[in-house]
């Protein structure tokens, strides 16, 4: 049997409705599943789940780790977050493989790779 894909990453937060604000109205994801009486909530994507949850004390992402969203236009996303005032890393960059910009989310976390657009 072999593995088929991601169903799910777990991201800890500490506050969930401001991290929840923040992926919902920010970031735009939508809400697909709340449980644990609001203490875990999944936003289902194409390829998988995003999921955070504050049923996992002390916890924070893994040092080192990268969670990047796949969005539209990292350019008028990242005009829309800084207008916000969302935290930013890194302004808007090209790489090999997308255009790239890294913010930080309502943790103070480096949202991984940020948000890419894969040409």
């Amino acid at each position: 049997m072999a593995v088929k894909h991601i169903a799910f990453t777990v991201y800890p937060v500490k506050d969930m409705a401001r991290a929840r604000r923040f992926y919902e109205k920010d970031l735009g994801l939508k809400l697909t599943l709340a449980a644990a009486q609001g203490r875990w909530v999944e936003y289902h994507l194409k390829n998988g789940a995003f999921a955070l949850t504050t049923m996992i004390e002390d916890a924070k992402p893994a040092a080192g780790s990268a969670l990047a969203f796949e969005v539209d236009d990292v350019d008028k996303l990242f005009k829309r977050l800084r207008a916000k005032k969302v935290a930013v890393k890194m302004a808007p960059f090209s790489t090999p493989v997308c255009r790239n910009a890294i913010i930080k989310d309502p943790e103070g976390e480096v949202l991984g790779g940020g948000m890419c657009y894969l040409a």
